[in-house]
């Protein structure tokens, strides 16, 4: 069984003529790029410092080995899916550095050891050593399930034992940052050594209780006041703290510690701490069907999508502490929806779907891959968002790296095992969750499937899939929330369905062809009346897309142009400069400039508008071309 999920990265080949470009560039461009920028920001140098004994010269972030971490686990995924000598050799002596710095204990962090020997787990809250423990064990399982390789695996079980005799014996804490408790239990799924998930259990149900994160936050002197800004530390005016309430009292809502998972009612605080650990703790309920912290997720996912979730999928709207506010405070140019985030928010629905096939989990991942993921990443696969706003006067652009890295690989990552989140095999029953153009061949209940998938996704609705097995399998294929109309046939024979959710087909396969069209219409849609931000505004969505106006493309300065409700928006070809993405546009009208001259203000019944067409671009291609405005929220007339 695979560690994560119920199809692996190495059971589905994506070929789509969306998702391949992205993919190849991923491994050709990015994995390549990652392992350059690894070596230039000093992350492999601290490797070999920390191998040699040596002290001082630490370079970057103080968690900056886990740069190098994922960047193991997107080149093993790379692997999985096919060999490359090369990629194989680099992967190989990336992990010799590694393994050659961990100490005999079987710690690990090359900060500490270059930095600070003898403070190891003195800093729960700031330092992030069970947050890089997390990422090692992940590239660990990851390399080991693409290889077979134990090289890094036996570096992981080491650490892992080392974390599992201090913590509850010597030290009752939990990490800052959340990341360990996930890791853990995918070590646990392929070791079957069950300390590693009762670790895990103790990480999740110490949290938000009077342990020693709560005495460390409260005192924290380290970030007191301080944000982050597109990645890097910014010291703040006047103090104060991240982790005290205006009356300096310790609050833990930024690491997820102001209660215990299993009471808490909203997501908090640092939304990619937030992801990371409701992940692992929907492991948890995977292996231990604990129904009170299911009750909780199932809160915890509610609120984040129904009243702190953007339209592009994009979560976390505040600077100061990278994350989640107060229902509805969703500001566009002011977003921070951090990529790593959107990430984070992939990994915690899927492992949602994975114990329960609700079609909402799909549509969630499906929204975010293509708008809040894909935004975060330049069409030439070596520039990146850290942050992701809905709105630009024209000065935020991608970066090729930066001081807080942990952005580009994780986007490296999730392209490199994007056919994972296509399918699932839930409940004993094969889900076409996203239509990506693919092979798949899995088991069922012990029967082997091969499924191949063509589609038209994202700019027409056409999907053909052809399905073998060895007997009789239930098929359940997604109607996506944005389809207006959806037929489904087998063999051209028509197959009833109430137009939402998943269509189940339960017969025997021998390569029979399942086609599906969904209706594919432009719509306005608005946002929830508490939402300032988008008061009197509308977005523009087609298919699995959300749509901007870019500065580029339009010839009044895109505050002016005002869409009717009813306002046609109609396709208008393609856009060779974005790869063929499919162009909109959008009836709309602008203020009428005649008799303004020498005059500020005026009544507005002399004031006229006239009619012209907004254009507009997806959302995940902006700042891909001239510098310019970029809006997804337009003027409602």
């Amino acid at each position: 069984m695979p560690s994560q999920y119920t199809v692996g990265v190495d059971e589905v080949a994506v070929d789509d003529a969306f998702w391949s470009p992205w993919i190849d560039r991923n491994r050709d461009v990015t994995v390549e790029y990652q392992y350059e920028q690894l070596e230039e920001s000093g992350t492999l140098e601290n490797f070999r410092r920390a191998a040699d004994g040596k002290s001082g010269g630490f370079q970057g972030m103080w968690f900056q080995d886990t740069d190098a971490y994922k960047w193991i686990e997107a080149a093993s995924y790379e692997l999985a899916k096919a060999d490359d000598p090369d990629l194989r050799e680099r992967v190989d002596e990336v992990i010799d550095l590694v393994a050659g710095a961990q100490e005999a204990s079987g710690y690990l962090d090359t900060y500490f050891q270059l930095v600070e020997p003898g403070n190891e787990w003195t800093n729960l809250n700031i330092m992030h050593e069970l947050y890089c423990a997390g990422h090692l064990i992940e590239a660990a399982v990851a390399h080991f399930e693409a290889t077979g390789d134990r090289s890094l695996l036996d570096v992981a079980v080491d650490f892992a034992d080392h974390v599992d005799e201090v913590f509850g014996d010597e030290i009752d804490g939990v990490p800052g940052h959340e990341g360990i408790e996930l890791a853990l239990v995918r070590l646990f799924r392929v070791t079957g050594e069950e300390r590693y998930l009762d670790r895990a259990q103790y990480f999740v149900d110490l949290r938000g209780h009077d342990d020693r994160l709560a005495w460390e936050l409260a005192n924290s002197e380290e970030i007191g006041g301080a944000s982050w800004d597109d990645g890097a530390l910014v010291p703040a005016e006047g103090g104060g703290s991240l982790f005290l309430d205006e009356d300096g009292e310790y609050v833990g809502t930024y690491a997820q510690a102001q209660a215990p998972v299993r009471e808490q009612e909203a997501v908090e605080g640092h939304s990619v701490r937030a992801m990371y650990l409701y992940a692992g703790v929907a492991d948890l309920v995977a292996e231990r069907g604990d129904e009170e912290l299911r009750a909780a997720l199932d809160r915890l996912w509610a609120n984040m999508t129904e009243k702190r979730t953007y339209v592009t999928g994009g979560i976390g709207s505040a600077h100061g502490h990278e994350g989640f506010t107060e229902d509805y405070d969703l500001p566009n140019e002011s977003a921070y929806a951090e990529t790593c985030a959107a990430v984070g928010s992939v990994f915690w629905t899927q492992r949602l779907f994975e114990l329960e096939p609700d079609p909402a989990y799909a549509d969630l991942i499906e929204r975010t891959l293509y708008n809040g993921f894909l935004a975060g990443v330049g069409m030439d696969g070596e520039a990146f968002f850290y942050v992701n706003p809905l709105a630009s006067d024209g000065d935020h652009h991608r970066s090729g790296w930066f001081t807080c890295a942990c952005c580009p690989p994780n986007a490296a990552r999730l392209f490199a095992s994007l056919g994972q989140y296509c399918y699932s095999t839930t409940g004993d029953e094969l889900y076409v969750t996203q239509y990506v153009g693919s092979n798949m061949s899995t088991t069922v209940d012990g029967t082997a499937v091969e499924l191949d998938q063509e589609s038209a996704l994202p700019w027409d609705g056409q999907v053909a899939i052809d399905v073998d097995a060895d007997g009789a399998v239930p098929v359940n294929l997604r109607i996506p929330e944005w389809a207006a109309e959806a037929t489904v046939t087998v063999d051209g024979e028509d197959v009833s369905h109430d137009g939402t959710g998943f269509v189940r087909v339960e017969r025997e396969w021998d390569g029979q062809r399942v086609e599906l069209t969904f209706e594919m219409e432009a719509e306005l849609v608005a946002a929830h009346p508490a939402v300032e931000a988008d008061a009197g505004r509308v977005a523009v969505r087609r298919g699995p897309l959300v749509y901007c106006a870019e500065a580029v493309d339009n010839e009044r300065p895109l505050h002016d142009y005002a869409l009717d409700d009813d306002a046609t928006v109609r396709t208008a070809g393609e856009a060779d400069a974005l790869d063929g993405a499919t162009v909109l546009e959008a009836e709309a009208t602008v203020s009428d400039r005649d008799g303004w001259e020498g005059k500020l203000y005026r009544p507005v019944e002399d004031t006229e508008r006239e009619e012209t067409d907004l254009e507009l671009v997806p959302y995940y291609a902006w700042d891909n071309r001239d510098p310019g405005a970029m809006a997804v929220w337009h003027r409602r007339a």
